[in-house]
């Protein structure tokens, strides 16, 4: 099923490292040509937390895959419409996958978290929410431009159970049930054009900033049994190159329109595509009654229920639910 991307030509946002990264080396090594953004075009001596498009690039194409990394900051409109006008010039006004995971707030997420919105400035919004959430809806216009011409084409946002229930802090909670939302509107005007809109909910991600600012927040508090329980988790969850396997399935799945305007799981695209990460790593399954048991400290409990046990996904609208 993957040969399929072969001829395929993609963008991926935000893929100097982490979970960008992780997408555009598997969309490239299944055959796809990969358009990658970021602002780091060079490798920066120092850099606490490393990546480049460049180290990206020299991956991808040690891998035998093909890239085109252009440097872009995605909180510029110009920018933008830069990278799509070379994306149509090279490739006959092509475009089969966007992936909208650019995001500038993982740091002023860490460092503001337990910090109530009042008592943060108002400008906290524009930091998570201008390159997190904007910047997608205005990527998918010009996404949209293209795919709706050919009559074919998926988006993917890059969002989390953060737009379900409250995480780190408000302005990203609003910004990801916004993502989620994009989804299923821009979803509903793309359907009759053939054109797929899904916002992908990947699980405990161990990307390079989250793994380095939780051990760093231990280093200060040992004794911190949230930073502990949250680097356990995220430290044997998903690899960034899993969720890579989950888009790339996305790409070809013949079915793909039935989950446009949806919120989809890794760990459900796992099972669908029989995809597996690499030894040690498990996909975090929201609806295990066995992670829910786990999460919330019962670890001699979870070890006595079967994985396959889970509950139904209305069960999340409800948990969700803003309606009085």
């Amino acid at each position: 099923m993957m040969s399929r991307l072969a001829g395929k030509v993609c963008i991926v946002t935000g893929a100097t490292r982490g979970i960008g990264k992780g997408i555009a080396l598997q969309l490239a090594e299944k055959g796809a040509k990969v358009y990658i953004t970021g602002r780091t075009l060079d490798p920066v001596k120092g850099s606490k937390f490393g990546g480049s498009l460049k180290d990206t690039a020299r991956e991808i194409e040690a891998r035998g895959g093909t890239c085109i990394p252009i440097q872009c900051d995605h909180s510029e409109d110009a920018e933008i419409e830069r990278l799509f006008d070379i994306v149509k010039r090279e490739n006959d006004n092509r475009l089969d996958v966007l992936v909208n995971n650019a995001y500038s707030a993982a740091n002023t997420i860490f460092n503001s978290m337990g910090v109530k919105f009042w008592d943060l400035p108002p400008s906290m919004w524009d930091e998570v929410n201008n390159v997190g959430l904007r910047n997608h809806y205005v990527c998918s216009v010009y996404a949209a431009k293209i795919m709706v011409q050919q009559k074919s084409g998926l988006i993917v946002n890059i969002s989390s159970g953060g737009g379900l229930k409250y995480v780190f802090n408000c302005a990203y909670g609003i910004g990801k049930e916004a993502c989620d939302r994009m989804a299923a509107d821009c979803g509903f005007e793309l359907r009759k054009f053939n054109v797929a809109f899904i916002s992908l909910w990947p699980g405990f991600v161990g990307t390079e900033t989250v793994l380095t600012n939780l051990s760093e927040a231990l280093e200060k508090e040992p004794d911190d049994k949230r930073a502990s329980t949250a680097l356990e988790n995220f430290s044997e969850g998903e690899t960034p190159e899993f969720v890579g396997q989950c888009v790339s399935g996305l790409a070809v799945d013949p079915d793909i329109m039935k989950m446009s305007g949806k919120i989809v799981f890794t760990c459900d695209l796992a099972r669908k595509y029989g995809l597996h990460d690499i030894e040690g790593h498990v996909p975090s399954d929201f609806t295990q009654f066995k992670f829910l048991l786990n999460m919330s400290g019962y670890k001699r409990l979870a070890a006595f229920v079967p994985g396959f046990l889970r509950f139904p996904k209305w069960i999340l609208c409800i948990v969700g639910n803003k309606f009085y």
